[in-house]
């Protein structure tokens, strides 16, 4: 039972859920059956927190019913009839979630049913709950074209000379399928750079210059996504940066927290590509926008930040030497990471902060602290290791770790552009470790393969090159 349906939907539960649950499975309108509710009752205690003894299904059975003989179909009925009332409960949630959708569906049944002093009513009342509303992002438009088409349903069944709402209806058509077109279009440029996969991406560009003409990037749900577009696909124009931060600072708080997240993450993988390119700008930019969504956490995941923003946050914070936030980050915010990422994390992010002070041997100590089951911390822990063995003469224990490293790579599915990082650091690495201090060409023609590596991350190429200019 531990991993059974039934047991992944009660560990998705609050407190509150529980409790509404409870009443749900309580009303009569939606269960009359009282070995669902002790059923119910029993996995509210147990599901989550319980032994695995006490998850046994002939266990269970037998607090159900104390008297009979274990009965497996029984049992699994009980279970059915326990999990369809939840599913239903989960999809009444879900559907009365959006107070503007309900009262339209609410509209709705009344212009079927022909009642239209109630249809009236409630389409006002949509409309007013609308207006009030926190957020201007793409369900914002979705839910004004729903309640324009609603209008057009009620007025399309009266007199023909009544007053139509065709504009109103098109012109809300068009800016929901905008602002939902501009969002994933904009993922699938994050997808195809990360994994190298080819999309077509249909009237893109046709849309985007209709944008521009009718200056459509003024409503928050579709500048904000129009902008981060434009950072992309002209990486070279700096004005669409400072445009697309114009429209983030300005908006954010126009967009659920999930959303406002992934505009910001949108932001801020625009400035990482920007500084791995060398454009120097874009490290005080990262991390003012980090230091700015974590502290307002609009970076968390839930009541979480992810141990790779944690350590983003920590990596970005150091190579600007902001070594008290550092500090103040990492001992207050690591009780929002996970508990079974957070140890790992901790270590390898004050490791971290130890070998960018020169601290080697406190460094190397809490590198061997972390147990490595996160691939991209174990290659830059890696990363760490080449540079302090190299800086320390170690050469002996270097050759072992790039020879270890070359062979993790190959065993290891590692994300297209972070392996290609990885290996062009090794092999540039290598090539450092066999330069000849009395050839000249050979130093410029080093120098020069260093420069040219693509792709490479700035602080490793600023390593090498550091280390060039030492021999």
């Amino acid at each position: 039972m531990k991993n059974s349906r039934i047991s992944l939907i009660f560990n998705t539960f609050s407190k509150k859920e529980v409790r509404d649950l409870r009443k749900w499975l309580n009303s009569p309108a939606h269960n009359q059956r009282q070995d669902v509710r002790d059923l119910f009752e029993y996995l509210s205690k147990n599901a989550i927190n319980g032994s695995e003894k006490s998850m046994e299904k002939e266990r269970i059975f037998q607090n159900l019913f104390p008297k009979e003989a274990f009965d497996d179909a029984k049992f699994r009925q009980t279970i059915h009839f326990l999990l369809k009332a939840i599913e239903e409960f989960l999809i009444f949630q879900e559907l009365t979630s959006d107070e503007v959708k309900s009262k339209t569906a609410l509209a709705t049944v009344f212009r079927k049913r022909k009642i239209d002093k109630l249809f009236n009513k409630t389409i006002r009342e949509a409309k007013e709950l609308q207006q009030k509303s926190s957020f201007r992002n793409a369900d914002y438009q979705q839910n004004v074209f729903q309640i324009e088409l609603e209008e057009y349903s009620f007025r399309e069944k009266q007199k023909r000379t009544a007053e139509m709402n065709l504009q109103e209806l098109t012109n809300a058509l068009d800016l929901t399928f905008i602002a939902r077109k501009l969002r994933y279009s904009y993922l699938q440029y994050a997808h195809q750079t990360v994994y190298k996969t080819e999309y077509d991406f249909g009237f893109l560009d046709k849309m985007l210059r209709h944008i521009e003409e009718a200056e459509l990037d003024k409503l928050p749900s579709i500048g904000v996504y129009y902008h981060g577009l434009k950072t992309h696909i002209e990486k070279d124009n700096p004005v669409h940066f400072q445009n697309l931060k114009k429209a983030l600072l300005s908006n954010t708080h126009l967009f659920p927290r999930s959303e406002a997240r992934d505009i910001y993450l949108m932001a801020i993988n625009h400035l990482i590509k920007a500084m791995n390119s060398g454009q120097d700008f874009a490290m005080r930019e990262v991390f003012d926008l980090y230091k700015k969504g974590v502290e307002e956490k609009l970076l968390f995941e839930g009541e979480f930040i992810s141990r790779f923003t944690f350590r983003n946050v920590v990596a970005i914070s150091l190579k600007l030497e902001e070594f008290e936030w550092v500090d103040y980050f990492i001992e207050n915010y690591q009780p929002f990471l996970q508990e079974k990422f957070r140890e790992n994390v901790v270590h390898f992010s004050k490791a971290n902060m130890a070998y960018v002070k020169k601290d080697y041997k406190t460094a190397m100590q809490l590198l061997t602290q972390v147990e490595y089951n996160d691939t991209l911390m174990n290659l830059n822990a890696k990363n760490m290791l080449v540079k302090m063995f190299y800086e320390e003469d170690e050469f002996d224990a270097l050759e072992s770790l790039l020879s270890s490293t070359r062979t993790y790579l190959t065993r290891k599915k590692v994300v297209g552009y972070h392996k290609s990082f990885i290996t062009n650091f090794i092999k540039l690495t290598r090539k450092l470790l066999k330069v000849s201090p009395y050839d000249k060409a050979q130093i410029e023609k080093l120098r020069l393969d260093i420069m040219e590596a693509a792709p490479m991350a700035s602080s490793e190429r600023d390593w090498l090159l550091t280390q060039l200019g030492k021999i």
